[in-house]
């Protein structure tokens, strides 16, 4: 097993060499992945062990004798991963019956449209098909704006934070759809 049992991590193929005294680690920019994650992935952390100069043998031993160094390198592999696929994400989105909220990840800065359901109106957010009844039928039941910031922190880590609140990835067809059903 290239993991150990109960951690999670992460690691890309390109990776320069890495210490593997953990003084050198500050700890975690976003989690580790779970193991069922890793799992999905073990050729590639398999690969950066490898590039990191430890292969099979070495990796066992390394999670008997230095457990914390071996949890160290997969948190450094977990980062590795997450930041590839935070840098590809472009929107996401988190739905609740009364609150719609839709991003648009964009380089420098973060664009928002929210639509949002006036207490008492008999409408639904959480789905799109429901969204779009919501604003066919009980438009006059919903407020919404679109604004815009810049980013407080990182692009990857406002969307790391935004995913573990509970936004899921989204499309620009929902983006576009949304924009041209407030707009018109």
């Amino acid at each position: 097993m290239w993991y150990s049992e109960g951690k999670n991590g992460n690691a890309l193929l390109n990776t320069p060499f890495i210490p593997t005294d953990v003084s050198y680690f500050c700890g975690m920019k976003y989690r580790m992945l779970t193991n069922e994650e890793l799992q999905h992935l073990e050729g590639d952390l398999k690969a950066f062990l490898i590039i990191n100069g430890i292969e099979g043998d070495s990796w066992k031993e390394l999670n008997e004798t230095e457990p914390e160094k071996a949890v160290a390198l997969v948190e450094l592999f977990s980062d590795n991963v997450l930041q590839t696929v935070y840098e590809k994400v472009r929107f996401l989105e988190f739905r609740s019956p009364d609150l719609c909220l839709v991003f648009h990840c964009k380089p420098n800065d973060m664009e928002l449209i929210s639509i949002s359901r006036v207490p008492g109106t008999a409408c639904d957010l959480s789905t799109p098909e429901s969204i779009h009844e919501a604003l066919v039928y009980h438009a006059y039941g919903l407020t919404w704006f679109r604004t815009s910031k810049p980013y407080n922190e990182t692009r990857e880590l406002e969307i790391h934070r935004l995913l573990e609140q509970g936004s899921v990835l989204s499309t620009p067809e929902f983006w576009e759809a949304l924009v041209k059903g407030l707009e018109g």
